[in-house]
């Protein structure tokens, strides 16, 4: 007795030509891939601060959606609430949102190199008198006064610093004294 092939074999006969597909709908994949990013957004915007949320322009449905995901506390519960999130993003212009996600990054990280300037700075002036000379040339309006005062004091207690200690206030002074120099200005 011969076998005959399975019905399905023959892919052409029950689907038609491969040309003739209608290519103009996103697959299933694309539409969970589009749902999963809408759900991220949501949940980054639902991480920002009070005060950059409250300046976000949304839909109140979406806003209020997004504080009871901030108030929610259960991992299942932030998880529905999320896909409630993204199921009212379908119908947003998620540009802006992404826009106000996107400054609120920016913005950490302008903060973050800010600091790391600030400590330069204070390692600099520290070790040695040329970075004083272009600090103040840099900054004309500095109490150069007191800014060599602190530079003192903190000489004076780096020596005695053990790797485990506590930087020493001194140190720790001459940072709060050079930061609002270099702070990145806000909008």
């Amino acid at each position: 007795m011969t076998r005959r092939a399975a019905p399905h074999r023959g892919i052409d006969a029950h689907y038609g030509d491969p040309a003739e597909v209608d290519d103009d709908r996103p697959s299933k994949t694309q539409l969970k891939q589009q749902s999963h990013d809408l759900q991220k957004l949501g949940q980054a915007l639902g991480e920002l601060s009070d005060d950059q949320f409250n300046r976000t322009d949304m839909p109140e449905a979406l806003r209020d959606a997004l504080l009871l995901y901030r108030r929610t506390r259960s991992h299942e519960g932030k998880r529905r609430q999320l896909q409630y999130v993204g199921k009212l993003m379908r119908s947003v212009d998620e540009v802006p949102l992404r826009e106000a996600v996107a400054r609120a990054e920016l913005g950490s990280a302008e903060q973050a190199l800010a600091l790391h300037e600030v400590e330069r700075w204070r390692a600099e002036l520290i070790a040695g008198d040329d970075a004083m000379t272009r600090w103040l040339a840099a900054h004309p309006d500095t109490d150069s006064q007191q800014l060599r005062s602190l530079v003192r004091a903190a000489r004076r207690d780096t020596v005695a610093l053990r790797v485990e200690d506590r930087q020493p206030r001194a140190v720790r002074d001459l940072f709060q004294f050079i930061r609002p120099f270099l702070q990145p200005s806000h909008e």
